[in-house]
């Protein structure tokens, strides 16, 4: 039992248990499922956990209630991480009344087919409606696509703590020590990235709160320096470069573009460039490679034509990087072909619909690296520190 403030308690389980967050995402420190109880005159539990944690979390809220029962369930987000025991919750407090935006209402039916909430069982939580616990106050904060519709956050207003549903989460367990920063980029990125207008939304009625306390689904309770993390936040989802740097994404067959992309990132480092991130799509981890263009200005695409077409893995990093509304940033390709090179040319038309993309000019490699090659690609750099 651990305690957010004097009346707030955090109930949540650790998931070590699982290797990839949302059958795609590697997590080597696993995850958390938050849950928080707030004790008042009324009692409001704060979501579920995942499936396989119900029994631990049960007894987590049990532990927290003593004798009493929870007067209400808030669900603020229909994914089954965060619902797949509100049915098991609701056998153990029958009584207990489920709050939650109209869409996961109805969400619920289609999650839990056999089970039928009575009308005086629910309440629809409407935008900036409140609902009182005694000394705390829950305002609801409607957060459509952030990352699903059916998201709202909460409000506490006495103690100024925000529920935060799925935002300002990360990956990784409450019980490994780990830097919040690239964990979190890398959790928003992958899984929310594509929404920045929406969250920009949702940002701008949180800047008219006076957050104290920000509590996610996902990651630690955040006490101090919130600032950073809201800022942080505000780039991503405003789509700014979060740093300068350089990321070179690479994809190599035989080994002769792997060469150029590894000259190219020697040649800026030498010549003073601070921040130069190189990456094996093939072999390094896809969503830390997504993540890291979106933090730094710059980006380098070196690879080769395949089957007329883009080396698969940069296929699916660009893929990636366009679903995600890549944009404001200095672009730069490598590109390799025996005979007929095309790479650039379907890079560019993959990338064509994204926003103030800088294009740098192209390097092509015929089958290995020339001296004239050697030559561009020390000109490349310069051209990026440049830019």
């Amino acid at each position: 039992m651990e305690k957010v403030t004097d009346t707030i308690f955090y109930v949540g389980v650790n998931d070590h248990q699982v290797d990839l967050f949302e059958g795609q995402y590697k997590v080597p420190n696993g995850m958390s499922y938050n849950s928080y109880v707030i004790m008042d005159e009324k009692i409001a539990v704060m979501d579920t956990v995942d499936i396989h944690f119900t029994d631990e979390w049960l007894k987590n809220v049990a532990e927290v209630l003593g004798d009493r029962k929870p007067d209400y369930l808030v669900v603020q987000h229909m994914e089954p991480d965060h619902s797949a025991s509100i049915e098991a919750f609701l056998k153990v407090y029958p009584d207990a009344i489920v709050v939650a935006t109209e869409k996961a209402l109805k969400m619920i039916g289609q999650y839990f087919r056999d089970m039928k909430l009575a009308e005086d069982k629910v309440i629809s939580a409407a935008n900036m409606s409140v609902l009182e616990l005694g000394s705390h106050t829950l305002t609801f904060v409607h957060a459509p696509m952030v990352h699903w519709p059916e998201v709202m956050m909460t409000y506490e207003q006495s103690e100024k703590v925000l529920f935060s549903a799925d935002g300002f989460g990360k990956f990784g367990a409450l019980d490994v020590d780990e830097p919040w920063d690239d964990e979190a980029r890398r959790y928003y990125i992958g899984i929310v990235g594509k929404f920045g207008m929406q969250v920009q939304a949702v940002l701008k009625k949180a800047g008219a709160l006076d957050i104290s306390i920000i509590c996610p689904l996902h990651g630690p309770v955040l006490k101090e320096d919130l600032g950073h993390y809201i800022g942080l936040y505000d780039a991503w989802s405003a789509y700014r470069p979060e740093d300068k740097g350089v990321v070179v994404a690479y994809t190599s067959v035989y080994g002769n573009t792997k060469k150029a992309a590894l000259m190219l990132a020697d040649r800026l480092k030498a010549k003073g460039e601070k921040n130069v991130v190189v990456y094996d799509l093939a072999r390094n981890d896809m969503s830390a490679a997504v993540g890291d263009a979106f933090k730094y200005d710059r980006l380098v695409l070196a690879t080769t034509t395949y089957n007329n077409e883009i080396y698969p893995f940069m296929h699916y990093y660009i893929v990636n990087l366009t679903e995600r509304c890549f944009q404001n940033r200095t672009v730069a390709i490598i590109e390799n072909g025996s005979w007929a090179p095309v790479a650039a040319k379907r890079i560019k038309g993959m990338m064509e619909g994204l926003k103030d993309i800088n294009w740098l000019d192209t390097i092509t490699v015929m089958s290995a690296v020339s001296s004239e090659n050697e030559a561009e690609i020390d000109k490349l750099a310069d051209e990026l520190i440049k830019a």
